[in-house]
């Protein structure tokens, strides 16, 4: 296995961690599994496989690392079970599919969410250079980029979602729904503030449409809200608020002689 070498430790190469990823995602949500021979032997190799991940990842703290594997291979079991609860969110308000199996087999969103329950798991351990690896291995696929550690609840559904942003700080409630472009961000960049929290909170049940931008720590999206495309917020709504950007279309006839066009970008 390749190694990368710096002053403060020595940490996997990225491939070793992204074909680790991709590998147990076919095996939780895609893989048919003949008998239960097949089952152990897979998850003998995957446990062979995070043990070498884990001993080169000079972050991790407070766990040895047989207490690693087993602590995430039981967190595994809830994981997976999370990630069914969003893609049966997915499967409630989206029209286009009809199957469980479509949206863990086809659906970008759902791939980003499960790949970042699991990193998030391995945030928590202390494993923060494998966690960013990882969501960023499925940034680089889907477009979608999910901090590791962002807070996110259950039944959680993103569609399309080219373009997402959901920062470090983010805390986001239950039964949500994001649409593409949609971003959760900080106001302030400076190092300064490592240690605040910048990224804004959303309460259970808020539905954000299409390029929304709602940005800082102290903001919080209400439970029950709707925020419409192309808002931009940096305050706080309370709880059943609907937000909309109102942009005029002017529709008309065109006449014989084309009139001109004034474009503001």
């Amino acid at each position: 296995m390749k190694e990368i070498r710096k002053a403060n430790g020595t940490y996997p190469d990225e491939e070793s961690i992204q074909g680790f990823i991709k590998d147990i995602y076919s095996f939780l949500f895609k893989d048919v599994l003949s008998d239960n021979k097949d089952f152990f032997v897979k998850s003998a190799n995957f446990k062979k496989r995070f043990r070498e991940i884990i001993s080169k990842e000079s972050n991790k703290v407070n766990f040895s690392t047989d207490e690693l594997v087993d602590t995430f291979f039981l967190d595994l079991l809830s994981i997976t079970d999370q990630c069914f609860e969003d893609s049966r969110a997915i499967l409630a308000f989206d029209p286009a599919t009809d199957s469980i199996s479509e949206i863990t087999h086809t659906y970008p969103g759902f791939y980003a969410i499960a790949v970042y329950r699991i990193a998030h798991c391995w945030w928590k351990y202390g494993m923060v250079y494998s966690a960013r690896i990882a969501t960023e291995y499925v940034h680089s696929q889907t477009g979608i980029d999910i901090h590791p550690g962002a807070e996110i609840g259950k039944s959680f559904a993103i569609d399309h979602g080219t373009g997402i942003v959901i920062g470090e700080t983010t805390v986001i409630g239950d039964h949500v729904k994001l649409y593409q472009g949609v971003t959760l961000g900080a106001l302030q960049v400076g190092k300064r503030y490592k240690s605040d929290k910048r990224h804004p909170t959303i309460g259970n049940y808020v539905t954000i449409y299409a390029n929304a931008t709602i940005l800082g720590g102290e903001t919080e999206i209400g439970a029950g809200s709707t925020i419409g495309g192309n808002v931009w917020l940096t305050r706080s709504i309370p709880p059943c608020s609907l937000v909309y950007h109102k942009r005029e279309v002017i529709i008309k006839e065109k006449g014989l002689k084309n009139e001109p066009i004034n474009f503001i970008i």
